[in-house]
């Protein structure tokens, strides 16, 4: 019986989230580095939001199956300040790998689980409109260095986001699945920071929340513990100071983009954590780092 009551009051503590979500946006940024084997919770964790009145709207990388095929291919990776330096031969492989294999299992997943997901790229609906990314912007707001003159190839940046289309597909119970692959004016299509993407989605959707989930616990202090909760100030401090470092610095900065775009808040979530969504969504402790303007 004591099982059953602490069920219950599990229920019982979920009631104003689901309430204050209710018919909200929430942009869930999934990372190719979480493992396929938590694709299934996360894919449950989603349904679950939308048989409750939710709208989660789905971005999702590739980076390490992008790698794997690469390789299998005998084709070796080159990587400049974290940015996989994408020819045409390369492009072809990632739109591949994110628009017919990832896309497909993670749309595959949820419709296994009783929801209904749709995949997109940028493509369709003119959803990400992009443009070749600027290097020298990229290494000034990422702090990072990069050799004069270097040509990354087709990787991109997005310029617009229409998003009819998603709202479109939200609207009619649909859960949209998004592959961060952008097309320029002259059907030119570009590889784009699945991060970077997540955020300008999130700020044209006016979202609730922007979730993204990776394979760290959060953003960790000095000493290494995790960070709850951050201000735009507090994280660019860090930021300076070197405690936020590497691959997280472009996460944090499309996190603030995003809250200067509208979104209410953005959360930093360990998305190997087992249904880290619910966990995050619908309990008072929530897991990972919140940051807020």
């Amino acid at each position: 019986m004591k099982e059953l009551i602490h069920k219950a009051e599990t229920l019982i503590e979920a009631l104003p989230y689901i309430r204050e979500f209710y018919g909200k946006t929430i942009v869930v940024k999934y990372g190719g580095s979480i493992g396929g084997k938590e694709l299934h919770g996360f894919a449950r964790d989603l349904v679950l939001m939308k048989y409750v009145g939710m709208h989660p709207v789905v971005v999702h990388g590739g980076g390490p199956q992008i790698g794997s095929l690469l390789e299998r291919l005998g084709i070796k990776s080159q990587f400049v300040a974290g940015l996989r330096v994408t020819d045409s031969e390369t492009m072809e492989i990632v739109e591949m790998v994110l628009v017919g294999k990832v896309n497909q299992e993670i749309i595959a997943a949820i419709n296994s689980l009783g929801g209904k997901a749709v995949g997109a790229s940028g493509q369709e609906g003119n959803i990400i409109v992009a443009r070749k990314l600027d290097i020298s912007k990229f290494a000034h707001d990422n702090n990072v260095d990069i050799p004069e003159g270097m040509d990354l190839g087709m990787v991109g940046e997005v310029e617009t986001i229409n998003p009819h289309l998603i709202k479109v597909l939200e609207d009619a119970g649909f859960i949209p699945v998004i592959a961060p692959i952008g097309f320029d004016e002259m059907g030119r299509s570009y590889n784009i920071n699945a991060d970077h993407v997540a955020g300008k989605v999130a700020g044209a959707l006016k979202g609730e929340k922007l979730i993204l989930l990776t394979d760290v616990p959060g953003i960790l202090d000095e000493e290494k513990n995790l960070i709850s909760s951050l201000t735009e100030g507090s994280a660019r401090d860090l930021i300076r100071k070197g405690i936020i470092s590497s691959g997280m610095i472009p996460k944090v900065m499309c996190a603030i983009e995003a809250l200067h775009e509208g979104v209410n808040k953005v959360h930093i979530v360990d998305g190997r954590v087992e249904h880290a969504l619910i966990l995050e969504i619908f309990t008072d402790a929530g897991v990972g780092t919140e940051i807020l303007l």
